[in-house]
């Protein structure tokens, strides 16, 4: 284990030649990040922004028995996955679970469908045939989720394995929580990724507990530090600090895209609200919340801009300003979507033809060359790219 650029390391006892290895001392890392502009600091404010706020209206409409089932935020995790796809490129490719709703926000999702899909309406990712956050869009590179944890690590790494076989620098990312990484999944996904030294970014969110169990209950070893088993970096970043993420992420993603493979990435948090909106965290310590209450990411980021980057607080209000107007327009619009007619419920149970994914909105300044982060192709159409 050692200590770089502010983020712990656990590197690989073994790797193959062609794995770029993390340099030994706490020196510059051998991709230095590019900078973020000052409107990439506002994005990043307005998606975590845009994340809190979408999920406190979407617990409203649950409360308001609008929603058929249970409902599952992240609050307290915005960081994590708005700061990590910022990093990605348009081709790049993700599996998104259930606390990671920035990342959906990140690549285009708009709010209106997801608000939509948890009531199970027509206007849903899922034209109602699911009320909960089982789902991806296949025109923005994301692929759907599944409840049993950490498969989508199997599928991220399927989809890295892709683009090593057909030469394409392309990185697949993919997100779990500590707790799946007991599970035999993850270490079928993390051993086969080492072995085959693919292009795939591991994010390990450590909200503190698996539903109830808390980590020292968990596990012996933690699991970034498994990573050199498997033969690939492992760091540890805040959770809370959405630079640090991003930043994390970027070097994990430029080292896979250059052929050096796989990365795990553990980022420390607390799930700030319950396993779901059925759960009162009965089991958290006292105290625990109000600790990491401190450390909110939002506000956290809200204060650094001000302070270290030259924001006026006025500047910072109006970003959340007009993300909880955005929000209100799109509950709008969700709650207007109708419910979908039986008569389909069995549409698309199978799949009746190959349908690539298409690339995602990358809002990085590094990659908005044509304006909005998506490769055109010059008639107005976001170009498809397999898988």
């Amino acid at each position: 284990m050692k200590r770089t650029n502010g983020a712990v390391v656990s590197e690989p006892a073994r790797a193959s030649a062609d794995v770029r290895k993390l340099r030994a001392s706490g020196s510059e890392p051998e991709t230095v990040t590019p900078s973020l502009t000052r409107a990439d600091r506002a994005e990043l404010l307005r998606y975590m922004a845009m994340m809190r706020t979408a999920e406190e209206r979407g617990l409203t409409l649950y409360r308001q028995g609008k929603v058929p089932g249970s409902f599952y935020d992240g609050a307290g995790q915005e960081a994590i996955s708005v700061g990590s796809s910022f990093a990605l490129a348009p081709e790049d490719r993700m599996c998104i679970l259930h606390r990671d709703l920035g990342a959906h926000f990140v690549r285009g999702l708009t709010p209106d469908r997801y608000l939509a899909n948890y009531m199970g309406r027509q206007g849903g990712l899922t034209g109602g045939k699911d009320g909960n956050m089982h789902f991806g869009d296949p025109d923005l590179g994301c692929v759907g989720m599944v409840s049993m944890l950490p498969d989508m690590a199997l599928v991220a790494m399927g989809m890295a394995l892709a683009f090593k076989l057909r030469g394409e620098e392309r990185v697949a990312m993919t997100y779990f929580g500590e707790g799946s990484t007991a599970n035999g999944q993850w270490h079928e996904a993390m051993n086969m990724a080492g072995v085959q030294c693919l292009p795939v970014v591991f994010i390990l969110e450590n909200n503190g507990f698996a539903y109830s169990t808390p980590n020292d209950l968990e596990f012996a070893v933690n699991p970034v530090e498994r990573a050199a088993t498997y033969g690939f970096p492992g760091l540890e970043v805040d959770g809370n600090d959405v630079e640090a993420v991003f930043e994390a992420s970027h070097e994990a993603v430029e080292r896979a895209r250059a052929g050096g493979g796989p990365t795990l990435i553990e980022c420390r948090t607390l799930r700030m609200h319950g396993h779901g909106a059925h759960d009162d965290m009965s089991y958290v310590p006292d105290g625990l919340h109000e600790e990491w209450r401190r450390r909110d990411p939002i506000e956290l980021y809200a204060k650094r801009l001000v302070d270290d980057h030259g924001f006026a607080p006025d500047e910072v209000e109006q970003v959340r300003s007009e993300v909880r107007d955005y929000i209100a327009e799109c509950a709008e619009k969700a709650l207007q979507s109708p419910m979908p007619d039986p008569a389909g419920a069995l549409d698309g149970v199978f799949a009746e033809e190959f349908r690539p994914l298409g690339n995602g909105r990358a809002p990085w300044s590094r990659w908005s060359e044509n304006g909005d982060g998506a490769h055109s192709n010059g008639n107005g159409q976001v170009e498809r790219s397999a898988p």
